[in-house]
């Protein structure tokens, strides 16, 4: 220590310093923990007797589910839970009862990983990771009501998850109810015979697997043969959000590739055009919005069946129906099941041999179809849905040897396969016009297939689409070369040809109007150990049953071997092998599910859910976490979460996170709401009525000649340049702050050099709340000198005594007080907290700027507008001042609206357009009054001499306008 430092402090042993700002954080972190200063009460029993709590307003405030890293936090990932604790702070403050706390989601991948490599249990270190991070984020003071607090690999909580799979599982949805309704309401229906079984016979003669089967096809959670995403180096199977553009792993970086597999899924496909509609009345950003409607991919078309062959058909789904005479060949999705049995020489479409005539292009070089469509299928396998439909790549693909019937024209037409039409849209098979689209017209010309127009084109450029150098696409053209012996489209408009069109294939059972979605059902398996066990399993047939309630939680085993079994990156044709499989006493279980049939033997699931399980409802277990009779009380779930004015809805008041979750997490739990609401199980239709995104703190990623990473602290700026400083000068580029990138600043360095309450004003003071910003450790300090005036404006340094006075503060410091409440007030409302603390910066510097001891009524008033903000020292200043109440929960500052008007404004008086005269007036002068006063001023009547006026314009307070005779 310096004995310049050694001085001032020995001057002002008082002196808010880092030292000092540490204490006071410690103790008043302990006396709110000790305290219960942040529990929000839940309403006992039915709300219309508990009047006394129903009468405040209530705040349900989340952040997004934080994973517990081994990491730790850096200070990056307090954003968002720093701006939710700020508001949070303020509605308290503003008499709202506050919900506002944080948990875990703590399965999934990366503590797997993590156990593979070290050895370590997954519960072990995310147990131990879960305890460091609550440490780091009690040191930043947020207001978290901790008796909420849950973590997902908890069995208390996991029951539940398990509970509401089988809700899902045990439901179905019914169209003409619009909603899903349990399982026993469809059984009853096929006994009852007013719902027919897919073959007519009655229920009572179907067998235990025929009726399970028939069932699976209506649950909403079901297990099904399809084709998925599966990827050797981990080992699992993805969803299709989890797979790269590059068609790799999102995590690792693994290849991925397209396989056939036993798997569970989520019928959310059921609620597209409720999750469509409902999001008009969300308070969500557009983007997210629109992102979440691309997804689901609502388009209107017709569904037409090509004829192949005696018995066979191709259905298609298509948007542009008009332009059927123009289809002059079909594609399928190499995963269409008419050729699903073509890798090992089958599929009913494929032929033994090329047909007469076949164009040596078409075939690949391959001796037979079976051949060439085997070859083909392996090759698209590798590739991702994004990568398969870019615009950029060439056109691939085979002839599959058959010739459908196109149904308007009787036209025979080459039916191909191709990597860019997907399984995942419509049927898997598409009616090519590659006259009138961009990807059919280069498919076309790859394989020099005919074009013929049938839209004619409004750009001069003919009907002969030969000569065409791209395709013509339009919806506001006339309909050409589209005449038949049965039907004729010429000289309709899209919109009318679309019309008849589709009454016509309805009319002759080859076709009707329907609507078609881009979504698809939600996989949900993974073929890994650290997850929700599923509460399933199966009897000696195969038939899966649902464990009864009173088995719940099914708890995670404990394994000798957690590791799921991986394979070569990139061999395809491997199939996974799921950790919990290997443990023959859990797998194998002799049960009675009290279902009549006593005591049988089964095998249980032995993937488990995915990471996304347990962030799908912990919304609603925050609301209850200790209830182990429901899920949540009814009332307490209403009072919450219910739907009110302005949220018809209900769901969560305010929920802060990261937009990269747009069509996953949040997709998700909004399927799982409508679910349980529909079963009758809560009251909100939505999980979170306000979504709000933060931005990201970025920070500069340093890299030396060799492109690696190096330590952003070990870095100088010197000559132009920046150098490491163990030689070499590097390069510099803003991009994300992690322990890879060797750039991250932990919270704790900046609490141990500045202070929480520091770290928490810095975090705010940034920039815009939904703006990404860079990190700089050096700026920190502004907001350090801000709470040490502060401190000085209300604490003796010498003598650590309140120097505040009774006096009454003057008018300029009154006005100055009164436009900072006004202004903080709109800004917390509105999460503009760096605007907020520009306010309170401009009020303590008028403070300072006026010197002698502050007013205790300023003072106090200054020390509440902080206090969201900065709790830690507020909490210190408010208990010096004199108060016994934790400043918590003290109202929040009230404007005196006669001082946020300014005293007076300055008026512009005009002659003939130019100024003669500036007055000082009062804002709420009348025109009338401003008339006068312009009039009289001696400025203006000299300058009017002896001309008389003719008009007077005036725009009080700021204008007067005269025009002179």
């Amino acid at each position: 220590m310096s004995e310049t430092t050694n001085a001032a402090e020995v001057a002002a042993p008082h002196r808010y310093t880092a030292v000092l700002a540490a204490d006071i954080e410690a103790r008043w972190q302990d006396f709110w923990e000790a305290e219960g200063t942040y529990e929000a009460p839940n309403p006992k029993g039915d709300l219309s007797g508990d009047a006394a709590l129903v009468a405040r307003p209530k705040k349900f405030i989340m952040d997004m589910f934080p994973y517990p890293s081994g990491a730790g936090l850096h200070v990056g990932h307090p954003l968002g839970f720093i701006a939710t604790d700020v508001y949070a702070r303020y509605h308290r403050m503003t008499g709202h009862n506050v919900l506002h706390t944080l948990g875990f989601d703590a399965f999934g991948l990366p503590a797997e990983q993590y156990a593979v490599q070290t050895g370590t249990h997954p519960r072990v270190s995310t147990e131990a990771n879960i305890v460091n991070m609550r440490r780091q984020l009690r040191r930043l003071g947020l207001g978290h009501d901790q008796r909420r607090s849950v973590e997902t690999i908890d069995p208390a909580y996991y029951k539940w998850t398990q509970w509401i799979f089988l809700q899902i599982f045990n439901s179905w949805y019914d169209p003409e109810a619009d909603s899903a309704r349990p399982i026993d309401t469809l059984v009853a229906q096929f006994e009852a015979g007013t719902r027919p079984t897919p073959d007519g016979r009655p229920w009572a003669e179907l067998s235990g697997i025929e009726r399970a089967n028939v069932l699976g096809e209506y649950r909403l959670a079901y297990a099904s043969d399809a084709p998925v995403n599966w990827c050797p180096g981990l080992g699992t199977v993805l969803a299709n959000e989890e797979v790269t553009a590059e068609g790799r792993s999102e995590r690792g970086n693994y290849p991925v590739f397209k396989a056939k597999l036993r798997q569970w899924n989520m019928r959310i496909t059921a609620y597209a055009d409720r999750l469509l509609r409902d999001l008009d009345a969300l308070d969500w950003p557009e983007a997210i919005k629109l992102q979440q409607r691309n997804w689901i991919g609502r388009s209107e078309g017709a569904r037409v069946d090509f004829p192949v062959g005696d018995t066979d058909k191709i259905t298609v789904f298509t948007t542009r129906q008009d332009t059927l005479f123009g289809a002059t060949y079909m594609v399928l999705a190499p995963e269409h099941p008419l050729i699903a049995g073509a890798d090992n020489g089958g599929g009913s479409l494929v032929p033994a041999s090329w047909p007469e005539g076949t164009h040596e292009v078409w075939t690949g070089g391959h001796a037979t179809p079976a051949e060439a469509v085997a070859a083909y299928r392996k090759q698209a396998a590798a590739k991702s849905d994004v990568e398969r439909q870019a615009e950029a790549k060439d056109k691939t693909g085979v002839f599959t040897g058959v010739y459908a019937t196109n149904p308007v024209s009787g036209e025979q037409v080459p039916v191909f396969i191709a990597d860019y039409v997907l399984m995942g849209y419509g049927t898997g098979a598409i009616m090519a016009v590659p006259a009138h689209d961009g990807r059919d017209f280069a498919f076309a010309r790859a394989f020099e297939l005919p074009m013929r127009c049938v839209v004619e084109p409004t750009d001069g450029r003919g009907t002969d689409a030969a000569a065409w150098d791209d395709a013509f696409a339009s919806y506001d053209a006339k309909l050409v070369n589209s005449a038949g012996a049965a039907i004729s489209l010429d000289g309709l408009g899209v919109t009318e040809a679309k019309a008849k069109i589709t009454e016509w294939l309805s009319a002759n059972g080859i076709g009707a109007g329907t609507v078609n979605y881009r979504l698809r059902d939600w996989l949900f398996s993974r073929q890994r150990y650290w997850g929700e066990p599923f509460p399933i399993v199966y009897d000696e047939d195969g038939v899966a049953h649902s464990l009864p309630e009173s088995m719940l939680p099914l708890e995670l085993p404990e394994v000798d071997d957690y590791s799921p079994r991986t394979f070569d990156a990139d061999d395809a044709d491997t199939r996974p092998e799921t950790p919990l499989s290997r443990n023959e006493d859990w797998v194998n279980v002799e049960l009675d599910l009290g279902d009549g049939r006593g005591v049988q033997r089964y095998r249980r699931e032995t993937n488990t859910m995915p990471n996304w399980a347990g962030s799908c409802w912990y919304e609603m277990r925050y609301l209850d976490p200790n209830n182990d009779d429901a899920l949540v009380d009814p009332a307490v779930e209403q009072y919450w979460m219910g739907p009110r004015d302005g949220q018809p809805h209900g769901g969560v008041d305010l929920y802060v996170g990261g937009a990269e979750h747009a069509v996953l997490h949040l997709l998700y739990a909004r399927f799982w709401s409508k679910v349980l609401h529909d079963l009758g199980h809560v009251s909100s239709v939505e999980p979170f009525h306000k979504l709000y995104n933060q931005g990201m703190i970025q920070a500069y990623v340093y890299r030396d000649a060799r492109g690696i990473a190096v330590p952003a602290a070990e870095v100088e700026e010197h000559d132009g340049g920046v150098f490491y400083y163990e030689g070499g000068k590097v390069s510099r580029l803003l991009g994300k702050m992690g322990k890879s990138l060797k750039n991250a600043v932990t919270p704790d360095e900046i609490c141990a050099e500045y202070g929480a309450d520091t770290l928490r004003l810095y975090e705010m003071a940034m920039g815009p709340l939904d703006v990404s910003r860079p990190w700089d450790t050096r700026a920190v300090v502004g907001q350090y000198r801000l709470l040490q005036r502060l401190w000085r404006n209300v604490v003796d340094e010498a003598t650590g005594g309140v120097t505040v006075v009774d006096a009454e503060p003057d008018e300029a410091t009154l006005r100055a007080l009164h436009k900072a409440i006004d202004g903080v007030t709109q800004d917390m409302a509105n999460l503009r907290f760096n605007t907020a603390i520009a306010k309170i910066t401009e009020l303590n510097n008028h403070l300072t700027k006026v010197g002698g001891p502050v007013s205790r009524t300023v003072a106090e008033q200054l020390v509440l507008l902080v206090a969201p903000l900065a709790p830690h020292i507020a909490e210190e200043l408010w208990r010096k001042l004199g108060h016994a109440d934790s400043v918590v929960h003290a109202d929040f500052p009230v404007a005196d609206p006669a001082y946020v008007v300014d005293e007076t404004v300055t008026c512009v008086v005009q002659i003939k357009g130019k100024v003669k005269a500036r007055l000082e007036v009062a804002p709420t002068i009348s025109d009338a009054d401003l008339e006068v006063a312009a009039l009289a001023e001696p400025a203006v009547v000299a300058a009017l001499g002896d001309a008389g006026i003719r008009k007077v314009i005036v725009r009080a307070p700021k204008l007067v306008n005269i025009v002179p005779a």
